[in-house]
């Protein structure tokens, strides 16, 4: 896999951030509150493991 490839993936999954910052900014989650919290802080930490690998 090349360097851009590789920049193009993380973009990616970063985009995925977005998405559960948004789930979280709903009232009716319930339970599903901490299951979001979780996935969003674990993206949080391989976006940044990514970023010290993979520098841009």
């Amino acid at each position: 896999m090349t360097t851009p490839i590789i920049a193009e993936k993380i973009r990616a999954i970063a985009s995925k951030k977005e998405v559960l910052e948004q789930l979280l900014e709903k009232p009716d989650l319930g339970n599903l509150r901490l299951d979001v919290n979780q996935a969003l802080e674990e993206l949080e930490e391989l976006i940044e493991e990514l970023n010290k690998t993979f520098p841009s």
